[in-house]
């Protein structure tokens, strides 16, 4: 069966920095895949080239068997990818409902008026932000400004789903809310490749790793092996009790 997405030999070089070095893996319609790593390994780089805001230096990206590596962002999310950012990126001058209406006029199905309307409000209730629709989006919390930022990339219908560090930031409360989200989209099967630091996250909802250092995957394999991978404790989580 061919992998929803395929990444082989995927390079990127900045000058003379090696910041994606020949990296390879698969991922099947269906998984929750962690893409972990220290800081600095390459994930963010990784993401960014999928996504298409950056253009590989080398190998290949294939969604369901097509070639989009160096494929515009535009057109990749129109195929069916869809990202969150580190850092949140929220309309300000817009309402809640208005950011996500943006985002369905710019789907490869684009909806307007009231459709929309009604579409934006059913995903706002999946992402726990129901009947919130007519507040300023720059007046949110943090975490609801995730939530926002999590609906504007589900308008896309993607068929996967990019979180880079989507929980980070969050006290405790609200990861395990936080958590409980991400785990209400896997039940829907929905394919999600996920960069994150917060184990407790990773353990709950990634059955499968990737583990990226200095550019290079070292580790690929179930959650629980990949965390007691000796390389990986070395390289990234530091002791052996992370």
């Amino acid at each position: 069966m061919t992998p929803l997405l395929s990444v082989s030999r995927l390079t990127r070089r900045f000058g003379g920095l090696m910041a994606v070095n020949g990296v390879s893996f698969d991922i099947a319609e269906g998984e929750v895949v962690g893409l972990l790593g220290p800081n600095g390994s390459g994930k963010t780089t990784a993401l960014n080239m999928i996504s298409g805001a950056m253009k590989p230096s080398g190998g290949e990206i294939q969604l369901r068997g097509e070639q989009i590596g160096g494929v515009s962002s535009h057109r990749i999310a129109r195929k069916g990818i869809a990202r969150t950012f580190q850092l949140v990126r929220v309309l300000p001058s817009l309402t809640v409902d208005e950011n996500v209406v943006a985002a369905l006029a710019f789907r490869g199905e684009p909806l307007w008026g009231d459709a929309a309307r009604r579409e934006a409000d059913e995903l706002l209730h999946r992402v726990g932000l129901g009947g919130r629709g007519g507040e300023a989006a720059e007046q949110l919390t943090y975490i609801d400004q995730k939530r926002v930022e999590l609906a504007r990339a589900l308008a896309a219908r993607p068929a996967l789903l990019l979180l880079d560090e989507w929980l980070a930031g969050l006290n405790p409360t609200e990861l395990r809310t936080g958590i409980g989200l991400i785990a209400s989209l896997r039940d829907t099967g929905i394919t999600i490749l996920l960069v994150e630091h917060v184990m407790e996250a990773v353990r709950s909802l990634c059955a499968r790793c990737v583990v990226m250092n200095a550019g290079s995957k070292i580790a690929d394999g179930d959650t629980a092996g990949v965390l007691a991978d000796p390389e990986v404790v070395r390289a990234y989580l530091g002791t052996g009790n992370a």
